[in-house]
């Protein structure tokens, strides 16, 4: 298992690391077992989120016990001192831990996300030892760009896969110039990239970045300790298949960053753009109320002016994203209606 040091945190970490949002989804008792085995396998470096319902509880209990040999980072949405000051408390509780490794500001898109309460909070978290390092997630270029030009985080989470254009491998390397952390998010694109070999290739590349890869099932988990064991090498073979990924998808990958909103028609783009990703990756049921069958249906309204189009820093084709959305949505619903 590959390890290397996390930018100026010392942290050192496991390429692949295990992203927990997933096993939310997964029985407890399962869960468990398949964090245990993350960890018997190699793997050292586990991120999760206060918002992740059941996740950090899961890890808690099957790895408190082997605290010491494994790095954790969390994240809070709060943007006030007392909410973030409260996740900290929970997640340590959940964890069963008297610290965190690498504490993140959860989805900031702005400095007021930051700067009402919440790095107040962090840095007194910090000084306390709850907390060893700060971090920030985020979907927003721009926001990224302006937090590696901070100074103010040790390490940057951001969405990051072989489909990630010039601009995005531009913020990586100005993040590891400034000796942060880069954590790639989305490392399959959402659910986009199917070939796990080529994915680790990619990433084999990519020096002093750490991917996160959602696991849920057992199988999942086996597939990426093999491919920690082979380490293949990127080879004609697999850049074909990255090649051919990136002419037929890269124009499909919704980031979140909100740019493109708000919509004349009233769509929730942000979210509605990547919802074959949301029902997959997280319990699934919350997004079939009515409320949100109709947030879905509203893409019917959609009269394709181009505005969405026009202001999406990553060039995506936004309409035909949204069209392909809500037919996927409805045939998921058709497939699991029944356990509704």
């Amino acid at each position: 298992m590959q390890t290397f040091l996390l930018g100026r945190t010392g942290l050192a970490v496991t390429k692949p690391a295990m992203g927990c949002l997933p096993i939310q989804r997964t029985e407890k008792d399962e869960a468990v077992r398949i964090l245990r085995r993350a960890y018997e396998g190699g793997i050292r470096y586990f991120d999760s989120a206060n918002a992740y319902t059941d996740s950090e509880e899961k890890m808690g209990l099957a790895l408190a016990d082997v605290r010491g040999d494994i790095v954790i980072s969390t994240k809070s949405q709060g943007r006030d001192y007392n909410t973030v000051a409260a996740h900290i408390q929970t997640s340590l509780e959940r964890l069963r831990t008297d610290y965190i490794d690498l504490f993140q500001f959860h989805l900031a898109s702005r400095w007021e996300d930051i700067d009402t309460g919440a790095m107040d909070a962090a840095q007194d978290a910090l000084a306390k030892g709850y907390i060893r390092h700060i971090g920030v997630t985020c979907h927003s270029l721009g926001f990224a760009r302006e937090a590696v030009r901070s100074g103010r985080f040790e390490t940057l989470q951001y969405p990051f896969s072989y489909l990630s254009n010039d601009e995005e491998q531009a913020l990586v390397r100005a993040c590891l110039d400034a000796g942060m952390g880069f954590i790639a998010m989305k490392a399959l694109a959402g659910g986009l990239l199917s070939n796990a070999r080529a994915v680790h290739a990619f990433m084999g590349t990519q020096e002093g970045v750490a991917p996160i890869y959602g696991i849920q099932t057992m199988e999942e988990l086996e597939q990426w300790l093999a491919l920690a064991e082979e380490d293949p090498a990127m080879d004609d073979k697999l850049q074909a298949v990255i090649d051919a990924d990136r002419a037929q998808l890269g124009g499909q990958f919704c980031r979140s960053c909100g740019y493109c909103m708000p919509c004349p028609q009233g769509i929730e783009i942000r979210n509605c753009a990547r919802m074959d990703m949301l029902i997959r990756r997280s319990p699934w049921r919350p997004y079939f109320t009515p409320e949100w069958q109709a947030r879905m249906n509203r893409i019917n309204d959609c009269v394709e002016c181009g505005r969405c189009k026009s202001k999406c820093p990553y060039h995506l084709d936004t309409p035909k994203v949204l069209k392909y959305m809500l037919k996927d949505y409805w045939a998921f619903y058709e497939e699991h209606k029944s356990e509704l």
